[in-house]
């Protein structure tokens, strides 16, 4: 039988979640305009609604697999598994702080901007990929969703290495581009 309280709970945190989500969307929105105004151009247009999809079935997950499946709430677990998604979302919006306009959910790139090596980007290449796997495995653990988790988590790793294979490319474009004569740019 499941805690109607943890249910409640642990349903405020999945809501709180999506408002992130719809945030980072209003964000990825005004970030797309202001480098789309600066000659910016988009990679990988492919794979973005596979992207929001998987997102969207997390949380879908999320919600279902407790209730249909009555798992239990694991406090070790829990506790713990919550105290990692937290920290995903530091990251993430670490991340987002520290690209500024350049941050985004679409792989957009701007022309003559070099690559940012400040904040979390001094230790890793990706680190907001880093906070989407754990957030992608933590959430649905906080109330031992592990079919979610792990469905979420396979399939995630092979949507990330498109899209940072899209990434890496679409950088290298650009960095060649910018390494060229300009009169040989045309």
């Amino acid at each position: 039988m499941m805690n109607t309280h943890v249910c409640t709970a642990f349903l405020l945190l999945v809501l709180l979640v999506v408002l992130e989500r719809l945030a980072e969307l209003l964000v990825a929105a005004r970030n797309t305009a202001w480098s789309r105004a600066r000659g910016g151009t988009e990679y990988g247009r492919g794979h973005y609604p596979a992207m929001v999809a998987l997102h969207t079935a997390l949380l879908a997950g999320c919600v279902v697999e407790p209730w249909a499946a009555g798992r239990p709430f694991v406090p070790v677990l829990g506790w713990t598994m919550l105290a990692v998604t937290v920290l995903a979302q530091a990251l993430r919006w670490w991340c987002i702080g520290t690209l500024g306009p350049r941050w985004n959910t679409r792989v957009v790139v701007v022309p003559e901007l070099s690559l940012v090596t400040s904040g979390p980007y001094r230790w890793l290449r990706h680190p907001n990929y880093l906070a989407v796997v754990l957030e992608g495995f933590a959430l649905p653990l906080v109330h031992t969703a592990w079919v979610t988790a792990l469905g979420f988590t396979a399939l995630n790793l092979a949507l990330l290495t498109v899209r940072i294979r899209c990434e890496e490319a679409a950088l290298a474009d650009v960095t060649r581009h910018a390494a060229q004569p300009a009169d040989a740019v045309r």
